[in-house]
């Protein structure tokens, strides 16, 4: 049974977690731009660090018992919701504009929103369908209004692009709409342990050349700082808080709080003086937490 106490710490660790996520698109793309780690390297920093992080940690906790049918499926949520998301997210940045990047990822709650329905039988009802339909109008109210929305990257979206784009907001609405009843079943440092874990196993392998041959004397202070960040932050901190608000809210409210990615982005861009804050920014962001708590707000299948 949840509290409002308990649901109140859900909002409040998926909030966290994707504001870290907003920061950390920023720093991504400087440590890509350097031109020192690929992508896949980057990934394996990430994997790597966080797996390191929760094994000690859960060597201070009490030991949890995983059967074998449950480490296929944890197997499975580490692909879809880790490796599969960001590989796909990283290899269609090369293809795609920061415009159509910014679209197309939008969809990821209306993804999540029929994966669950068919999933864990959440109902569709129209306060949900309109909660969402809001969000995602006021996130591409907010893309089409962000004045450096098309500085860096490609300058021109390829169909691949596209593809691969809808495959990592597939593979991660599908992560958030089926695994949630397994989550719930285990501490939120036995659940990741075991997701980095098979995250590094497979990942690792693939990057192992780029690995053994890093460029270590050009990696600046600055350069491990932002690694850093990336792992201990944008990982580590990031996903042990999104299981929280897994366990505690519904895949679509938690797919919700993906907007305040660009919300972010946005407030960024004014502190730095490379935007400004307009009238269409504050409906966009009006809209995208109306919607959120019209989700919240929506019917259950269990009602608590």
């Amino acid at each position: 049974m949840k509290t409002e106490n308990g649901k109140f710490l859900g909002h409040l660790s998926v909030l966290g977690a994707y504001t870290i996520f907003g920061f950390n698109i920023i720093i991504c793309k400087e440590l890509t731009n350097a031109g020192l780690v690929s992508s896949l390297g980057l990934f394996c920093f990430r994997s790597a660090g966080a797996c390191l992080l929760f094994w000690l940690i859960s060597l201070f906790l009490p030991k949890e018992k995983v059967p074998f049918k449950d480490l296929c499926g944890i197997f499975v949520a580490s692909m879809l919701g880790f490796l599969l998301t960001q590989l796909a997210y990283l290899e269609s940045s090369r293809f795609t504009t920061p415009l159509d990047t910014s679209i197309i990822t939008s969809t990821t709650p209306i993804f999540t929103m029929f994966v669950a329905a068919i999933a864990l039988k959440e109902p569709i009802t129209m306060k949900k369908a309109g909660g969402v339909a809001m969000s995602f109008v006021g996130v591409i109210l907010l893309v089409l209004n962000t004045i450096n929305v098309h500085s860096g990257g490609v300058s021109e979206t390829k169909p691949i692009g596209i593809l691969l784009m809808i495959g990592n907001c597939v593979f991660f609405a599908s992560y958030l709409g089926i695994f949630r009843p397994l989550i719930q079943r285990y501490h939120v440092v036995t659940f990741m342990k075991w997701i980095f874990l098979f995250s590094t196993i497979v990942a690792v392998p693939l990057d192992i050349k780029e690995l053994t041959h890093l460029p270590l004397a050009e990696m600046t202070t600055s350069y491990w700082f932002q690694l850093g960040y990336i792992i201990l932050f944008a990982t580590f901190i990031a996903y042990f808080l999104l299981p929280i608000g897994q366990k505690q809210l519904r895949p679509t409210v938690v797919s919700l709080y993906t907007y305040v990615q660009p919300l972010i982005g946005m407030v960024f861009s004014i502190y730095l003086g490379m935007d400004r804050l307009t009238w269409q920014k504050v409906v966009a962001a009006v809209l995208v937490f109306t919607g959120v708590i019209l989700v919240n707000k929506s019917k259950a299948r269990v009602q608590n």
